[in-house]
């Protein structure tokens, strides 16, 4: 039986609320042997706090070794087998900008880059230029024509865009063409399967056109694809779980991934305050919770430890807002682990809290990857998370005579 078959009968309904607060690449890794984590590191004594009415353990995003993208990430968290709704990233950024995805759409996730005058990558995030700026770029880039193709380009913030290639005969599985690493050129777009070609020569001559149309703008003097796809059908939150969930996230690839299970996408703001307000305006009127906070992820990527550590303060002192609404079941936890020590995502499994007055304690007093590692949850899988936050919640009848 597939799982979610089973969530589908054993559902039920109360009054209960879930709050899964996911702060991006939480898990990190020490940066000399026998040092703390960033999350060890941290004064984190509201998220400490939450320790003794709950129960701590590491989850794994998608198999032991395989380092998950957000996507995939988050996807598990949602209670969705992310080797089984494999969604690239293209189709996330649009949903995220609420840009409506037909069936004849093939998105693609961009990103601004630097190139020197051989052609080569120096920077791969164009150093992080302003959203403003990437708005007019894809102004111009918007202006490109192709035969037979509609093409849309549309900012999505800082450095990101979306592409969107709309005609008949198209196909998602294409390539990235960004190598991951500076000092060589883009890749070009590459079919994986004939019908995937006819996207391949498109974004190429796309790529073509942008180059030109971007050559004497600085530091974004082109950009790289990533994520190719198309909008692939995927059950609804509200029917895998019974529940009427609202996202509270401010980066629209989050928002993406909300709007991609049915989730209800609220205005968040642009601050972890903004985000509370907007949690306690509509308390009343979700039972499922998610908010998201990026700036643990993006401090880890650019490898600056002592700002992660920063970052997870800054959400530990919040808690205490999001505690006061109380919540049935409170989880905090990340989508992935992106230790600064490696300035990218990793395979390391992700510190897990949940906390509710169900929960059988175990002996952990802190919040923090050792601690985590002896919880009372064990490792598992991230995809059963949903699993336990609807157990303790009571919402699921018993399984079986």
């Amino acid at each position: 039986m597939d799982v979610h078959d089973l969530t589908r009968k054993l559902q039920l309904q109360n009054d209960s609320k879930i709050v899964l607060l996911v702060a991006d690449g939480l898990g990190g890794l020490p940066l000399t042997l026998g040092g703390k984590t960033e999350l060890e590191t941290a004064n984190t004594p509201h998220l400490d706090a939450l320790t003794k009415t709950g129960v701590l353990g590491l989850s794994t995003p998608v198999l032991p070794g395989i380092t998950p993208g957000s996507g995939p990430g988050h996807l598990g968290l949602f209670g969705y087998d992310p080797l089984q709704y494999q969604i690239g990233r293209g189709v996330l950024e649009g949903l995220g900008i609420d840009f409506d995805l037909g069936p004849n759409d093939v998105a693609i996730r961009g990103n601004f880059c630097t190139l020197d005058a051989d052609g080569k990558i120096t920077d791969r995030r164009a150093g992080r230029i302003a959203s403003e700026i990437g708005a007019k770029l894809c102004e111009k880039l918007d202006k490109i024509t192709i035969p037979g193709v509609e093409v849309f380009v549309r900012p999505v913030k800082e450095y990101r865009l979306v592409v969107v290639f709309r005609g008949p005969g198209l196909e998602g599985n294409v390539e990235d063409t960004d190598p991951q690493k500076t000092g060589v050129p883009p890749l070009d777009p590459v079919a994986r399967d004939a019908g995937s070609q006819k996207t391949a020569d498109v974004a190429k001559e796309f790529l073509r056109q942008a180059k030109e149309v971007l050559k004497n703008d600085h530091p974004a003097n082109f950009f790289t694809m990533r994520g190719i796809d198309r909008k692939p059908p995927i059950p609804s939150f509200k029917e895998v779980y019974g529940l009427r969930a609202a996202a509270i996230a401010v980066y629209p690839m989050y928002r993406g991934l909300a709007r991609l299970v049915s989730m209800d996408v609220l205005d968040a703001g642009q601050t972890l305050d903004d985000q509370c307000a907007r949690l306690e305006k509509v308390w009343n009127d979700y039972d499922f919770f998610f908010l998201h906070y990026k700036y643990t992820d993006s401090t880890g990527e650019d490898g600056n430890f002592p700002e992660k550590v920063k970052k997870i303060e800054q959400l530990d002192a919040v808690m205490p807002r999001i505690a006061a609404l109380k919540p049935t079941v409170l989880i905090v936890t990340g989508d992935h682990s992106t230790p600064s020590k490696l300035k990218s995502h990793s395979w390391h499994p992700v510190p897990v809290l949940l906390a509710a007055d169900t929960c059988r304690p175990d002996a952990c007093t802190t919040f923090g990857e050792q601690s985590c590692l002896s919880g009372g949850l064990g490792q598992f899988p991230a995809k059963h998370l949903m699993l336990l936050a609807m157990a303790h919640a009571g919402r699921f009848e018993k399984f079986g005579a």
